[in-house]
């Protein structure tokens, strides 16, 4: 049978939660739920590893704007995840190449990935954190399903999540003017702090000179 199914599903999967992907593909070969899964990713200490990861994005990905700073960080990481997992999987299957599946994988991941940095941009624009956590709740819980659900069923997982993915992109490009207004709402901001933090080096430097008695002479 075909990995590309499950490529597809767990580079999309990887986009949203990389950590919670390996530990799911993990926990699955240890306990024999399937073969698809490559040793590697069975090992004990990538398994505690990617749980510690895991509960640090748990932690992260509902707190507003430090969910977005986290999906900064992991522009490059969820790909990387998703084209390594895929081509472990595919290496491990045998009935796929490992560079196309790694980029299958990647693309796909990037591709997810982009709709979730944007969307939480999106939502941060509202001042109130119940949407972070309720999204974030939403994802770990698709990822956790359609994941498990791939084991059974590879080829309506895959579809299902191509559907999840060209939804997320139609709601990425709807919500892109919020998106904008974000990101010059945060330009603004940093530059606010800049120039405080101006303010404050000027205001310390004349307090300085005032005290050493360093200033025009009275006049006479």
């Amino acid at each position: 049978m075909s990995v590309l199914p499950l490529v597809f599903t767990s580079g999309w999967a990887s986009g949203i939660n990389a950590y919670a992907v390996v530990l799911l593909l993990g926990i699955f070969g240890r306990t024999g739920l399937t073969d698809e899964v490559p040793a590697s990713l069975q090992r004990t200490d990538v398994l505690i590893v990617a749980a510690v990861l895991f509960l640090c994005e748990a932690v992260a990905d509902k707190v507003p704007y430090v969910d977005s700073i986290w999906d900064a960080l992991h522009t490059v990481i969820r790909p990387l995840a998703g084209a390594v997992i895929g081509a472990l999987l595919a290496g491990q299957s045998g009935s796929l190449s490992d560079i196309a599946a790694g980029a299958v994988g990647g693309s796909t991941a990037l591709a997810s990935h982009f709709v979730k940095a944007g969307t939480r941009m999106a939502i941060n624009t509202s001042p109130e954190p119940f949407t972070n956590v309720g999204m974030s709740l939403a994802e770990d819980l698709g990822v956790a399903g359609i994941v498990t659900f791939a084991m059974f069923n590879p080829q309506v997982a895959a579809i299902i999540a191509a559907v999840l993915l060209a939804l997320g992109l139609a709601t990425l490009v709807f919500l892109w003017a919020r998106i904008r207004r974000f990101l010059r709402r945060r330009a603004q901001r940093r530059e606010e702090r800049h120039l405080a933090a101006e303010a404050r080096e000027s205001a310390g430097t004349a307090g300085t000179a005032g005290s050493t008695g360093i200033g025009p002479a009275p006049p006479r």
